[in-house]
């Protein structure tokens, strides 16, 4: 039995795809979903620290498993190559699920600043980098970041925060309340003359559209919600694009390769159900939302005749810029107990130091951290401390509740060879070439890193602390991580980029990218209500080309 025609095939579940294919479905498109994972339920894994999100010691809880999926890993300093699988830190996994990483993540939800689009404008020309500004301003994209609050759900309040961008309409909930770190860390923010206010937060603090108020479990973070008080695309616009009678999911489908004919348009998908058996769709256009990697490396396998190196990839962009977040900071100890058991831990931050840093390429948000679960605490140790044996333990029992740590994710510098690309000899489960990961950061991310991370101790002896000691991220490597973005960046240019300003690529007119790749640099921020935005905002763009049978252009 053949698959029937449709108009939009949509590939990834996650930030990105799931807003663009409700935005389809309820203008009257015919969509198919597709997802290389199930749904999720909190109760398959419910608290299990050794296999949530961040602690990988028993595998993914929300996938990709390691039995089918599995990349190449390049070191920087030797050149050597390793298997990697998605429990290991240099895979850079992303959840494989409905929703993806909007089941899992911490759920902050930070609009970009209007600097973060216009980083070329700003700090000029930087050796080394392939910094650009984007082809679109902050406000462009406002209207879409309001849609993604709205529809899917932010509490928070920022008045208290000069730095925070226009917005022409509140958010639709109330922030939460400090809990006992976060009062300590505002009162001391304001005692330096910073500006602390409440995270935005995806999540529900008041009932909110149709789910009930989260209730601060300190099990949130990497974990599935127990009672759906947080809000992804899974919970929000996937529902609704399902109950508009134009959208079918297809979950546990492996997407291998975008047909393409003679004429250089795409003409649906080649795939694999959820029974291994190979099937292909037809549509009118395709969307690719499967994050920066994984988006990349399937237009690296979808090779034709006009696109001999993959689909929109005559220029050699695709996969390049590949960058995430150097997550930097500093932890302190203090001689009381701190922990109130009030979750998920971060409640409170500071944007004073995002621009304007002199000598200093951008900066970061600073955050207080989500509580670590004790596996995790056991590699939070000052230097030199003991990393087995009984002061080991020791430091665990008598310090868990009197640690403190503030981080936030650092601007980071794209550049050409920080990268995904195909292996054409190491193939995955289904036989499609895998992903190879390689490069490094640019050296300027350590100074903006170290910069941060003094903030942060300083902030921290403010508010009391004994000891400090700093987590300076930024180093040689690669980064990627589940903040990936980059890789199939927006541009006026085709030469220098991978789509357009609409989110649509130079070279192929009816596919569209809407996920993390798009984003030409990551911004100083957590950047999902970033991705939802560009979601939504590419959605649009296709409803206002879209005239009932074909796109117009």
């Amino acid at each position: 039995m053949t698959n029937s025609h449709v108009n939009a095939v949509v590939i990834g579940a996650g930030a990105g795809g799931g807003p663009v294919a409700k935005e389809l479905a309820t203008n009257g498109l015919s969509v198919v979903l597709f997802e290389r994972g199930g749904w999720a339920k909190y109760d398959d894994h419910n608290d299990d620290e050794l296999i949530s999100q961040r602690t990988t010691v028993l595998g993914n809880a929300f996938g990709p498993h390691r039995d089918k999926h599995w990349r190449i890993f390049v070191d920087h300093r030797s050149g050597k190559e390793t298997l990697v699988y998605p429990h290991e830190g240099a895979y850079n996994n992303n959840a494989a699920c409905v929703g993806s990483g909007t089941v899992s993540y911490g759920a902050m939800a930070w609009r970009f600043m209007p600097q973060d689009f216009r980083m070329k404008t700003i700090y000029g020309h930087v050796e080394g980098s392939t910094l650009e500004d984007w082809p679109i301003s902050y406000e462009d994209l406002e209207p879409y970041y309001e849609k993604a609050e709205w529809e899917i759900g932010v509490s928070g309040q920022d008045p208290q925060n000069p730095f925070v961008p226009e917005r022409k309409k509140h958010l639709p909930m109330p922030p939460f309340e400090f809990n006992r770190e976060g009062k300590m860390l505002y009162e001391a923010a304001q005692r330096r003359g910073w500006h602390p206010f409440p995270i935005p937060m995806l999540r529900n603090s008041i009932p909110y559209n149709g789910r009930p108020a989260c209730y601060r479990m300190r099990t949130c973070v990497s974990f599935a919600c127990p009672v759906n008080a947080k809000c992804g695309t899974h919970n929000t616009v996937i529902p609704v694009a399902l109950a508009s009678g134009n959208c079918e999911l297809r979950i546990n489908c492996q997407v291998a390769e975008i047909m393409m004919n003679d004429q250089g348009k795409a003409t649906g998908i080649k795939y694999f159900d959820e029974n291994g058996k190979g099937q292909i769709q037809t549509a009118d256009l395709v969307v690719v939302s499967g994050s920066a990697t994984e988006t990349a490396r399937l237009l690296l396998n979808s090779k034709s005749k006009l696109f001999p190196n993959g689909a929109g990839n005559n220029f050699d962009w695709v996969g390049r810029n590949l960058q995430g977040h150097a997550y930097t900071g500093a932890v302190g100890l203090f001689d009381r107990d701190l922990y109130d058991d009030v979750g998920p831990g971060a409640c409170v931050a500071i944007s004073d130091f995002n621009h304007g840093n002199d000598g200093i390429i951008g900066g970061g948000m600073m955050a207080n951290e989500f509580f670590r679960l004790p596996y995790l605490f056991t590699n939070q140790r000052p230097p030199g401390s003991p990393s087995w044996g009984k002061d080991h333990k020791d430091f665990h029992r008598q310090n868990y509740k009197r640690v403190m740590s503030v981080k936030g994710p650092c601007q980071e510098i794209p550049n050409f060879e920080a990268r995904i690309t195909v292996d054409p000899k190491v193939k995955d489960y289904w036989g499609l070439p895998v992903g190879k990961l390689m490069g490094t950061r640019h050296p300027a991310d350590r100074k903006v890193c170290e910069f941060v991370a003094d903030r942060c101790e300083e902030w921290l002896i403010e508010a009391g602390a004994y000891r400090v000691w700093k987590e300076i991220g930024g180093g040689a490597g690669l980064s990627g991580g589940q903040h990936q973005a980059g890789t199939c960046r927006m541009g006026n240019d085709k030469q220098t980029s991978v789509t357009n300003k609409l989110g649509q690529l130079h070279e192929i007119e009816n596919v569209f990218v809407a996920d993390g790749s798009l984003m030409v640099t990551n911004g100083g921020f957590n950047p999902a209500l970033t991705i939802m935005a560009l979601g939504f905002y590419v959605g649009d763009q296709i409803v206002k080309l879209w005239k009932g049978t074909h796109l117009k252009l």
